[in-house]
């Protein structure tokens, strides 16, 4: 495959370059920090950011949520088939 873009720096302003699931945990921080997050079902999620502050978002179903995220919380999430871009 062809990366035109390999010697390119990347920014937070740059699209994803990678992603994982996320099961949310009252008990356990992300291994990754989050550039944004999407769910497959529309919904509400809990979140630790990468500074400290919590809150409970909305999150659209396939519409990113531009949020660095350290911790997803199983209590006050019910957004279902969350995945992490970083």
């Amino acid at each position: 495959m062809t990366d035109h873009f390999r010697a390119s720096v990347s920014g937070l302003d740059s699209p994803a370059s990678g992603l994982f699931a996320i099961t949310p945990d009252d008990g356990a921080d992300l291994a990754i920090a989050t550039r944004a997050i999407v769910a497959a079902t529309s919904g509400h999620v809990r979140v630790t950011t990468i500074d400290g502050s919590e809150g409970t978002l909305f999150v659209a179903a396939g519409a990113p949520m531009p949020v660095r995220v350290a911790r997803v919380w199983a209590t006050d999430t019910d957004a279902t088939g969350l995945v992490g871009l970083y």
